[in-house]
Parts: structure tokens; sequence; C-alpha cells
């Protein structure tokens, strides 16, 4: 982890610390603290705690604007590897904007080739100033040892964690990232030279959301989105991140490439938007959906448990031990798609449906980006 305030705010990668029941810090200088989990955020695989700093101000890192990082500068990663105790090893920033890594939701990362090895994870990435550019979080190996391929999150993801926490005074905070409602896709070598593209860049406007502002705000299906704020994202991942690095209730300035002239659009960032309702219900009766919480998928359903590539639907957002439904596999996070073969976009379609006796029931749930189908028996 990273002091990044004197008052004993400190920074790791959120699956250092996922399930913990306690979590002790322990300072260079061997001073102990329990901690307090402020805030997590498993999409960026950031963590925010908190120590009692009993009134003494903590040596802290201040952050580097990391969008002013440039390939070859020289960095300091700094870790526990192995357990060994804190290491310091020195490299070179390898790459910038790495986002074919599909490590986490937002795919953006600094990659190094100071070594990182397994403890290494949630210690710093600094610069020859000192200054904090990126929270270490991955490697990429063969033999689970360091291979000179480090990958770490920007500090500007990192500064906006801290400013959603704000005084941190110890209370658990959800992160509310901010929605354009937007999906896209690759620019490629063809799409680029039909539409009249010097090259391949940004990302091609897939679909908008019914809901999305973007679409009043003049964006349209096929329009080439090229930069955000004057900064040019390289595809749809990149675009995520940029978004991500802001704050709800931002206006923004996209650079949108239509009938072979760049175009500005503004949109103001929302926070996701719980259209249709949830409508939480929790199954029970003798069906194996019983022991299944269910709601309908909506942007701030999505938002709030990673569910990727669906617009509408039911969503399984808890299974109770013990139950039917944990009997036959269902898991947190699985979209219900049909019941015997009818298909269920509500959850009140889904309550309805598992009321009615079955000799035998058909489940399609996709998972993963999977379709599974379960047969069991009435």
């Amino acid at each position: 982890g990273v002091l990044v305030r004197g008052d004993g705010l400190i920074v790791t990668s959120n699956h250092v610390i996922a399930g913990a029941d306690e979590i002790t810090v322990v300072l260079s200088d061997r001073r102990e603290f329990e901690a307090t989990l402020v805030s997590s955020d498993e999409r960026a695989d950031l963590a925010i705690l908190l120590i009692e700093a009993k009134g003494q101000m903590l040596p802290s890192l201040e952050l580097v604007d990391s969008d002013q990082i440039e390939v070859g500068d020289m960095v300091l990663a700094i870790g526990n590897p192995f357990g060994v105790g804190q290491t310091v090893t020195s490299g070179i920033v390898s790459a910038l904007a790495r986002t074919n890594l599909d490590i986490n939701d937002i795919n953006y990362y600094i990659q190094t080739d100071a070594a990182i090895n397994p403890g290494n994870s949630g210690g710093a990435l600094v610069g020859m100033d000192g200054r904090l550019m990126g929270i270490n979080t991955a490697i990429y190996s063969k033999s689970g040892g360091n291979m000179g391929l480090g990958f770490a999150v920007p500090s500007n993801m990192v500064r906006v964690m801290i400013q959603n926490v704000g005084d941190g005074n110890g209370e658990m905070k959800r992160i509310v990232r901010p929605w354009t409602g937007i999906s896209g896709q690759t620019v490629t070598a063809d799409v680029a030279a039909s539409l009249g593209m010097d090259r391949p860049r940004g990302f091609l406007v897939k679909s908008l959301h019914p809901a999305s502002l973007a679409t009043r705000m003049g964006l349209k299906t096929g329009d080439v989105v090229l930069s955000v704020n004057g900064k040019e994202v390289e595809d749809f991942s990149a675009f995520s991140y940029r978004i991500a690095t802001f704050s709800v209730d931002t206006e923004i300035e996209m650079g949108v490439w239509r009938s072979g002239k760049i175009t500005p659009v503004r949109l103001k960032l929302v926070a996701p938007p719980e259209v249709p309702a949830r409508a939480e219900v929790l199954i029970d009766g003798r069906n194996p959906l019983s022991g299944a919480r269910l709601v309908n998928v909506s942007p701030a359903v999505s938002e709030e448990y990673g569910v990727r590539d669906i617009e509408s639907g039911v969503v399984v957002i808890d299974v109770v031990a013990g139950s039917l439904a944990r009997g036959i596999g269902l898991q947190k996070g699985d979209i219900i798609v049909a019941i015997n073969n009818v298909e269920i976009t509500r959850t009140s379609e889904a309550e309805s449906l598992v009321e009615k006796a079955a000799r035998g029931w058909r489940l399609s749930i996709k998972r993963g980006g999977n379709l599974i189908n379960l047969l069991v028996g009435g």
C-alpha cells in the first residue's frame, strides 16, 4: 500500500485486501496500525484504507499527472515480494495505455520492466522525482516470477478514488462512476479507409442506450470518437478509462469524426440511471431458483454488480447458502435468460413462472459471456 495523505489515507490493490476480516498495516519503521476499509473498487482493482495516525502527520507521496508520463521515463517499483520485506527495483516505462490485458473492467495500464513479483501488488510505482505514477497491480508471467512485464493502474485513476472518499472519516463509501450509455468497437484499417480517415484510431459508436444523454447531444451510431477533452483515445477501453477519471456532473467535449471532418460533441456525465427500477425479489418455494435474489438489469445495476454486455434482463445478486439455487450452482452475477424456454426480461416474469408447478425445469443462464442450459427435475 501507499500513504497518499498525512492523516493515514492509504491506497492499495483491491485484490490484496478482498475478503479480509481484519487489516493490519506495517510501516517501514515497523509501526503497526489496524486499518479501516473506506472504499473499494473491484473494477479498477483499487482500495482505500484509513489508519489512525493519532495526531501525527505521516510521510506521504504526491501524485503525478499520469497523462504527462512518457515511454522511457525511469521508474522505481516498491513492494514486499514474496514477503521478504520492503524492496525497491528500477526500470523504465515500457508502454502506456495498455488496454488489451482484460485484467479488470477499467482496462488501462502503465507497463514497466521494473522487477515486479508476487507481493508487489498494491505497492508504488514512482518516478525519479519521488511522485506516485501508479499502483502496481499485475504481472505477465509463465513461471510466476518477474519477466519484465509489470502493469500499474495510473495515478489519475488513484486520484479519482481519493477525491471520492473526501475526508475519509472511516465510513465505507461506494464508488459511483460516470455513465455515458455509449458502446463501441475497434476501428479497423478497412473501416478507417471507408470513412475517409488517414489511419485507424478512436472507436466506432456501435450503440447508444435509450437513456443516454449522448443521443440528445447529437452523437449517432456510426460516429467515430477520437478524443476526450483534447486527449486522444486509442480504442473503447481507453475511452472508458478517460470517463472513469472524471466525476459525475462533469461536462466533457468529445472530438467526433463524421462526414470527413471532426465535430465537437459536448456531454454532461451522469450517474448510471436505475431504469427500469430494480424490483428486487427473493425467490422461494419448490423450484430451482429458490433462494436466489434477483433484480432487473439497469445501468445502475450493471455498474454496481459488474454486469457486462447486456442492457436488459434479470441478474442474480445473491444466493442464499443451503438453498435450492445454491445446490444447482447458481452464482452471483448470473443472468437469467429463460425459464422453460420462455424469455425473461423482468423479475416479475421470473417470479410468476416459477410459481407454476412443473415436472422439470430448463434454465438458460448467461455467465461470463457463455450461455449455460441447465435441466433440473421437478
